[in-house]
């Protein structure tokens, strides 16, 4: 199994987000758990996510960001493992809020997470943006794969 993990890009941590007065980690939006099998499940997992991102406090241009990283993971599903899932779920750390956004499949996995992880790369005759893309466009960056076992990446952005 091979792992590969980068941290928040701000060392101390996310800036907290705004509070609403009487506020609590209760009143974060439910958790969503997305099917993805098909291109219109890409779109409606990332129509949850910026539903969600939106209800939390995100920006605009994160917004953008977010639905992008959510469509490249949905994408890599269809693509590569035909099904999977994406859970879109808010959360809090430090007094910060964000989202965290999960893609789980049960394909065929990465036999070289490095090499995936590298811009330009690609198996499918694509641009390689998918996987280097989201990692830059999120603050956190985890992803878990084994050969023949499936891949779950999460990331995580939070509000500033």
């Amino acid at each position: 199994m091979r792992r590969e993990r980068r941290g928040a890009v701000q060392p101390d941590g996310p800036s907290p987000a705004p509070r609403l007065k009487g506020r609590t980690s209760a009143d974060l939006p439910a958790e969503n758990s997305i099917p993805v099998r098909s291109e219109a499940d890409i779109v409606f997992a990332r129509q949850k996510g910026r539903e969600l991102a939106a209800a939390l406090g995100f920006r605009s241009t994160d917004l953008t960001l977010i639905a992008t990283a959510i469509s490249e993971l949905a994408r890599n599903i269809v693509l590569y493992a035909r099904r999977g899932r994406i859970v879109v779920k808010g959360i809090e750390r430090n007094g910060g809020r964000g989202i965290m956004v999960v893609a789980r499949d049960d394909g065929p996995g990465i036999p070289n997470v490095a090499q995936a992880l590298q811009s330009g790369f690609s198996t499918s005759g694509g641009l390689g943006l998918g996987l280097p893309g989201v990692r830059r466009l999120t603050d956190e960056f985890d992803i878990v794969s084994a050969v023949g076992r499936g891949t779950i990446v999460t990331v995580k952005k939070w509000l500033r």
